[in-house]
């Protein structure tokens, strides 16, 4: 994805890393969780298939406040699984 169409989802450039406290840049597969929105953009899909997927239990989230973050490793295994089968 280019960073013209990150910024749109309102994401910023790099999007599959993100920076820890002493600036360091984490690479996606490390992450612990991403937004819905992330999810989305990683994915290629929709949100309401992500939420169908979170229903159904197929991806798994947490909740903090109000904010869903999907766990990064459900994403990562529900992809694999797509792909191998």
């Amino acid at each position: 994805m280019t960073d013209a169409t990150l910024r749109k989802v309102g994401l910023r450039p790099p999007f599959s890393s993100t920076n820890d406290r002493e600036g360091k840049v984490v690479p996606f597969r490390e992450r612990l969780s991403c937004t819905v929105d992330e999810a989305c953009v990683v994915t290629g899909l929709g949100r309401t298939k992500l939420y169908e997927l979170i229903g159904s239990g197929q991806l798994v989230t947490t909740t903090v406040g109000r904010r869903r973050l999907v766990i990064v490793q459900s994403l990562l295994e529900l992809v694999n699984t797509s792909i191998s089968t």
